[in-house]
């Protein structure tokens, strides 16, 4: 055999395992086992339920998580994180929401691990000292503001004005469906919140003169103005606040003046895949509690598991949900090689995690309703944990994070070309 002949063979060799081997590496395996160990004592069955009732999560619960390495861990070790990978923080948001089928606390891990990593990236040393060290031992809260009245999905048309004024920015306006509004009243910390700093250019280039800053909750001129009763994740609150005249500090921007619609889309990619993952724990958790009634309740003699009806819808469910979790995991590794290697572009990866976005959430949601439909009246009623599910993953579908259309509009986007961007 020729030399160029071993050559390429050994290169198709390598393609070949990196394209076959889709197990988790042992650190992430063993990672998995204690996150799964760790919800297991923290958020038993019983104490979510208890959550949705009460809106409030268990006692000690942010500062157990702190302590587990949860919060933020996409940061890296230097500034308090873990240094996780994205596949490991998809991990830890399928395990989380596996326990928690009601998405609230998992909701809480994707903020911080998605928007707390983009204000960590962006952040002054000043900003991370101050919020972001404390958020990651439990001890703060960061999030995301950027929906607006008038809407969410469409950031360049945002309201929110900033001015410079001397070594100062001076913010005005107003943000709606907010999460943690009163979490971060009581714990401290702030949010990303994007401004308009300059006219764009041109109708077609809204996204242009936007700026990204950290704006503490305790700033004069901050006032939380509403909270909304949602229809599920009770555990983690959401409501709204306006900017008056607040005074924010130049070393509290994150990132370059006019260029904030590219790092928050950077948040959003972020948040969108760990949504994509938690769904993915719900949604097995809802297949695993509907089997486990199937194979015991019994109608005509047999237990009706046994009906095609219910086993079809079955094994379809469970097939498309596996589907979905190879789409996820791979979507997560193209991220992480994304950052560490630039072996794919952001926009590449882009339209993976819109893909993740537009099928999973929605699969999860028609698995919670078969499975509640299976179970007939128990399903309906709550002494079955069911609804907590469909009602947590309901919010992703309905525009948390994007709408759905919005990545049916990305993907198109990027395999049909700009030129055919509908508001373009």
């Amino acid at each position: 055999m020729s030399s160029s002949t071993k050559t390429a063979s050994l290169n198709l060799e390598r393609r070949r395992k990196d394209m076959i081997d889709f197990s988790f590496s042992e650190e992430q395996q063993l990672f998995r086992k204690a996150t799964k160990e760790w919800c297991e004592k923290h958020l038993p069955l019983e104490a979510v339920r208890e959550m949705d009732r009460t809106g409030k999560p268990p006692k000690g619960l942010f500062k157990a998580m702190g302590e587990q390495g949860l919060i933020i861990m996409t940061a890296p070790e230097e500034h308090g994180g873990i240094g996780a990978d994205w596949i490991t923080a998809c991990l830890a948001a399928e395990e989380l929401a596996y326990a928690d089928i009601s998405c609230a606390i998992p909701v809480d891990f994707l903020l911080h691990s998605s928007w707390g990593y983009v204000v960590d990236k962006y952040a002054s040393d000043e900003v991370r000292d101050k919020f972001i060290r404390p958020a990651i031992k439990g001890e703060g809260f960061v999030g995301i503001a950027t929906t607006e009245s008038g809407g969410g999905s469409d950031i360049g048309g945002l309201r929110t004005v900033a001015r410079k004024e001397g070594n100062d920015w001076i913010l005005n306006g107003e943000k709606m469906y907010i999460s943690g509004t009163e979490e971060v009243q009581q714990m401290g910390g702030g949010y990303w919140v994007t401004a308009r700093t300059s006219p764009p250019p041109s109708p077609s280039a809204m996204h242009k003169g936007i700026t990204g800053f950290f704006v503490p909750i305790k700033t004069p001129g901050v006032e939380v103005t509403k909270r909304f009763d949602d229809v599920g994740r009770m555990g983690i609150s959401t409501g709204g606040f306006s900017l008056k005249n607040v005074r924010v500090p130049d070393n509290y921007r994150l990132g370059n003046v006019g260029e904030g619609f590219y790092s928050t889309m950077e948040g959003f990619d972020g948040a969108r895949i760990l949504i994509a993952a938690t769904c993915l724990g719900a949604a097995r958790r809802c297949l695993e509690i509907g089997m486990d009634y199937i194979k015991q309740r019994k109608a005509f003699g047999q237990p009706i598991g046994k009906f095609e009806g219910i086993q079809f819808e079955l094994a379809d469910d469970w097939t498309e949900l596996e589907a979905a979790r190879s789409l996820v995991y791979r979507t997560a590794w193209m991220d992480d090689e994304r950052y560490k290697h630039q072996k794919f572009s952001p926009l590449e990866v882009t339209k993976y995690i819109a893909a993740c976005k537009l099928k999973v959430p929605p699969l999860a949601m028609h698995i919670a309703e078969h499975v509640m439909i299976w179970m007939g009246a128990y399903g309906y009623s709550q002494e079955c944990p069911i609804d907590m599910a469909w009602r947590g993953i309901m919010s992703y579908c309905v525009g948390a994070e994007g709408a759905l259309n919005i990545q049916r509009i990305v993907i198109g986007r990027e395999l049909l070309g700009k030129e055919f961007i509908p508001y373009k």
